[in-house]
């Protein structure tokens, strides 16, 4: 859905009437597990970062150790843990590509499958309790940015 200062979700109208509440629930559930596996996949990507980041900082111990005369054990750092495999064969952006084929792909897009329960509308479950808890005519209220 394109996001605009109208909002066809709160304004209600007959394609909301036309929905059952137990779908919309339903649907509700399915993008909010998305959204968990968006988290995980923001925490892979952190972890990526990290764990390169500690791949160069590794690499700067293993030339000051070397600098301050402990040149074997620099080497054996150097052999064997710099560029090191995090998982067998596989180093973080393999992990990451991997789940992403495996995992992420088709749960987005079994994901949208279920929206189009919703016409694919999302977050038609936030919207309604957005109706249903918001005071209307008070400040910081507003149904859509077209209001304040």
């Amino acid at each position: 859905m394109t996001h605009t200062t109208d909002d066809p979700r709160l304004e209600g109208g007959d394609w909301r009437d036309r929905l059952d509440d137990a779908t919309v629930e339903a649907v509700g559930a399915m993008t909010e597990a998305l959204e968990t596996v968006e988290v995980a996949r923001g925490h892979l990507f952190a972890f990526h970062q990290l764990t390169g980041s500690a791949d160069f900082k590794l690499e700067r111990a293993i030339t000051l150790l070397g600098e301050a005369g402990h040149h074997d054990l620099a080497e054996r750092l150097k052999r064997e843990l710099l560029g090191r495999n995090v998982l067998p064969g596989r180093w973080t952006f393999q992990v990451i590509e991997d789940y992403e084929d495996t995992y992420y792909t088709p749960f987005r897009g079994l994901e949208r499958e279920v929206r189009d329960l919703t016409h694919g509308v999302a977050h038609v479950y936030e919207a309604d309790l957005k109706r249903r808890r918001r005071t209307v005519g008070e400040p910081g209220h507003e149904a859509t940015p077209r209001e304040v």
